[in-house]
């Protein structure tokens, strides 16, 4: 049976439009991307030997695009349709942090920063740069690999803020384990970075980690 044959209440298109998104488990979401199934399997079938075969929804994104299509009943348009959708949401909580405007509420700087960052199956070290008004001039992702002094370069992050004529900036990597938890390494490379940063008049204001549901903020917590 396929999904138009089922009641109406047990639609995920409908359920979506009846009692709203929030109500839809992972695998209605993600068969709402899907529309159509494949023979003998619904597109609820699909997404649900896919998030059991991968072990969730962040390790579906994650996945290979060539071993994922390799998924039968999935096919390029339908991949397409759910990259896209990411996509959208990361732009959608962008806005909250348009550039040129002061940054004043540190939930929304963590969202935001949470929203690039906790997806990625390594570590990446990014940067927000700020004027002297704390208004954004821009977000970069400018380090990869795990945060420690070997390859988080003070030299490279100091030419960035000089050539954004930033005064402020505010650090952020992720956690791919899931803790947000600092490392005593994380705590070092932090004074690292804001003693060479100091040296040309930019001031860290922050470092957020990112984990999996919690962000950690090292002025909230005092380490900063």
């Amino acid at each position: 049976m396929t999904i138009a044959n089922w009641p109406l209440t047990e639609r995920p298109r409908e359920k979506l439009l009846l009692h709203g998104a929030a109500n839809l488990s992972d695998a209605e979401l993600l068969a709402i991307f899907f529309c159509t199934g494949s023979r003998g399997k619904t597109a609820l079938d699909i997404a649900r030997e896919l998030l059991q075969e991968h072990g969730g929804l962040k390790k579906i994104i994650n996945t290979d695009p060539a071993l994922l299509l390799q998924k039968k009943g999935l096919g390029k348009a339908k991949y397409a349709a759910l990259k896209a959708a990411i996509e959208l949401g990361r732009r959608y909580l962008e806005e909250d942090l348009p550039l040129g405007k002061p940054l004043t509420n540190s939930y929304l700087t963590k969202r935001f920063l949470a929203n690039r960052l906790k997806d990625y199956p390594h570590e990446v070290f990014a940067c927000l740069f700020l004027d002297n008004l704390n208004r954004i001039i821009c977000y970069e992702e400018l380090f990869h690999g795990t945060i420690n002094e070997s390859n988080v370069y003070p030299r490279e992050l100091v030419k960035r803020g000089l050539k954004h004529n930033a005064a402020k900036v505010i650090l952020a990597h992720n956690h791919p384990s899931g803790s947000p938890t600092p490392s005593e390494s994380d705590q070092e490379t932090t004074q690292l970075l804001q003693k060479a940063l100091t040296l040309v008049s930019i001031q860290v204001i922050d470092h957020i980690v990112v984990g999996n549901n919690q962000t950690l903020s090292f002025a909230e917590v005092g380490l900063l």
